[in-house]
């Protein structure tokens, strides 16, 4: 099998997760070298079998939503499954567009580590919390990820999806770190390897438009600022004073993603149909197709 890339997507990130996808195959000279394979939450079923079921997250229950923003979340760690326990893999976020050649990644030498990924940034940091947004992951050596198993422990309250995701429950010895820049959080400079648009509010493409994913249950870890989400998410709903997504404040940003999705539609790889389908559900800003007319062809 060859080292495959896998993108998370859901239905709200599906446009994300394509131009990603693309991203991964445009900057790469050796495309023929490894797969790229989008994971949808409907291919997994036992997502959507929890549906309204309270689960553990960061000490505190909250209820399993597949219309969040992020439900694909968990299947990041998936791909060792679906290689069969045998390989490399690298997993992204639907929001993580290379820049780099991602074989740099593959034919790395990994020290004998499991995982590569890089730390959290600010309060997380601190905590040592790792960031599972891009993982470069051997296989062979994470047979203990049984997903759908370790799925349900969090509405048994065994398995807290906090922890989880940030790699608690691993041997940190069988962790390395990579370079921010294979994991580079809304920073796009010279050195970026990889662009993870991570800033959910500012995503490029859905500038506008309400915000429709929960907030950390307990935001930069200020306590007061928990108790208030607590209060209104329980009394108003899970959107409730959220707002809207606003303009990324970086334009050169902005700029590179239309850049690719220009492209990705002259391909037919995102239809204009599908673009408007999305725009219709609140998925994409609804002046995309203004914004593609103004963007700049990238370099070559």
């Amino acid at each position: 099998m060859k080292p495959t890339v896998f993108i998370q997507t859901n239905h709200k990130q599906i446009v994300g997760a394509l131009v990603a996808e693309y991203s991964m195959r445009r900057n790469s000279r050796h495309a023929d070298q490894f797969d790229v394979r989008i994971m949808h939450t409907k291919d997994f079923p036992f997502l959507a079998s929890r549906e309204g079921q309270a689960y553990l997250r960061d000490g505190v229950t909250r209820k399993w939503r597949m219309d969040d923003l992020q439900s694909f979340t968990l299947t990041r760690f998936m791909p060792p499954e679906l290689m069969g326990y045998q390989g490399r893999a690298v997993v992204v976020d639907p929001d993580v567009f290379a820049i780099a050649d991602v074989w740099e990644l593959f034919s790395r030498d990994m020290e004998g580590a499991a995982i590569m990924c890089r730390p959290r940034s600010g309060y997380k940091e601190k905590r040592g919390v790792l960031a599972t947004s891009v993982m470069l992951l051997d296989c062979a050596k994470l047979s203990h990820w049984q997903v759908e198993r370790q799925f349900n422990e969090m509405f048994e309250m065994k398995r807290d999806y906090a922890k989880w995701i940030g790699l608690g429950y691993e041997d940190r010895a069988t962790i390395k770190l990579f370079e921010n820049e294979w994991n580079d959080f809304d920073k796009l400079t010279p050195q970026t390897k990889m662009l993870h648009l991570t800033k959910r509010k500012t995503q490029p493409w859905k500038t506008g438009l309400p915000v429709d994913f929960m907030p950390p249950e307990r935001p930069s870890g200020i306590p007061l600022l928990f108790w208030i989400n607590q209060v209104r998410r329980r009394v108003f709903g899970d959107y409730a004073f959220l707002g809207h997504y606003v303009p990324h404040p970086d334009p050169n940003q902005e700029r590179f993603f239309f850049g690719l999705l220009r492209e990705c539609v002259d391909q037919g790889i995102v239809t204009e149909d599908l673009l408007r389908q999305e725009m219709q559900q609140n998925h994409v800003r609804h002046d995309a197709f203004a914004v593609l007319d103004r963007t700049a062809p990238l370099a070559a």
